[in-house]
């Protein structure tokens, strides 16, 4: 079978982004291949055709628990066509996330086929291995509702951080949709009249200005107006304009009460079209050991978002850990640095093998 760097190139070769829901089942149908060519028990769950694809060491549970996706935003062609060059894979999805998929495969495979020379199995197994179809877009028919039905003592969220920076905690996020409304009348008579566009202006400058804190770290809210649409000709006063806006924010702050302090200081309406709470790994005596085996390693936060959540919500103690692509998530630059993945598996493949005495000594 394919070496890491190899395994990553054919995962990017699927286009699995969700306008192609086809492509997202033949990429699972891969890694389905895979699991089946080195005789790996797995389970293939589709929930709302979304595919997602569990590896356990017992029915239910794992101690540690990886987790990644296969799932991609989408992109021109060309970036579906990895590329090798200066020690790096470029390629869609070659940072967010399909290398985290491929390294979890091979370490899979390398430590169930160790188990199998002691005579042992999937049970001898420290870990399990959990790989999503729809991180991009929430993950709520992947790892959310799949956590209601697994346990785990520690899981390591495959798709963020560095290697020398792991993540324990992210800002949530809350999507608001504002609609401003106008009057209609011909574009030769403006003054009959009343431009929504206008409206929407004036009610975004007011929200705007709530968010004008710029700290160093930028540990605080931001906003982002990310999509405007309004009017539907050219020589009309459009009556209609809306905005969505993407706002990351703390646990400083309390997502309710924002919004209702934007809604007073706006004339327009205010809905909230998503919202997902921050990420708070926990404690965790799996997190005490990686810090006493990483101490070059920072531990800190992310403003991006990820299924880590999920896992929180579920009180189960985590991180979010990868390797190196240098920020080029979700650009047409977008890549990993080929020797950070070897490290990143050198670091798990010791974490793992100290898991068991880990478990031990805190059941003891």
């Amino acid at each position: 079978m394919e070496t890491i760097p190899e395994l990553i190139k054919s995962l990017i070769r699927f286009k699995s982004t969700h306008d192609r829901p086809d492509e997202i089942c033949r990429c699972a149908d891969f890694i389905e291949d895979y699991l089946k060519f080195e005789n790996i028990p797995y389970k293939r769950i589709d929930r709302n055709r979304i595919p997602s694809i569990m590896v356990l060491p017992e029915p239910h549970y794992a101690r540690v628990l990886l987790v990644s996706h296969f799932d991609v935003v989408g992109g021109p062609d060309r970036l579906f066509h990895p590329q090798e060059k200066k020690g790096c894979i470029y390629g869609r999805g070659s940072i967010d996330d399909k290398y985290a998929v491929a390294l979890s495969l091979v370490l899979l495979k390398n430590h169930l086929t160790a188990a199998r020379q002691r005579r042992g199995g999937l049970p001898d197994l420290s870990f399990g291995v959990l790989i999503t179809g729809d991180e991009e877009v929430g993950g709520h028919d992947g790892v959310d509702p799949l956590l209601s039905r697994v346990r785990a003592d520690f899981g390591i969220v495959l798709d963020g951080g560095a290697l020398e920076q792991i993540v324990v905690k992210e800002k949530g996020i809350l999507r608001l949709k504002l609609t401003a409304k106008g009057r209609s009348a011909h574009s030769a008579r403006p003054w009959l009249g009343e431009n929504a566009i206008d409206n929407l202006l004036e009610d975004y400058a007011h929200i705007r200005s709530r968010f004008s804190e710029t700290a160093p770290d930028h540990w605080h809210p931001t906003l982002n107006i990310s999509r405007v649409a309004a009017g539907v000709s050219d020589n009309q006063v459009p009556d209609r304009a809306e905005a969505v806006f993407d706002i990351r924010y703390t646990e400083n702050e309390d997502p309710d009460r924002l919004v209702r302090v934007l809604s007073k200081s706006i004339s327009g309406e205010l809905t909230v079209s998503y919202r997902a709470p921050v990420y708070d790994g926990g404690a965790s005596p799996y997190l005490d050991l990686l810090k006493k085996m990483l101490p070059s390693v920072t531990f800190g936060f992310e403003h991006g978002a990820s299924d880590a959540r999920h896992l929180s919500k579920r009180k189960i103690p985590s991180i979010v850990w990868g390797a190196d692509g240098n920020g080029s998530q979700h650009s047409e630059d977008e890549h990993v640095v080929i020797e950070s993945v070897f490290e990143l598996y050198d670091r798990l493949e010791s974490f793992l093998k100290k898991v068991p005495e880990v478990s031990r000594n805190n059941k003891g």
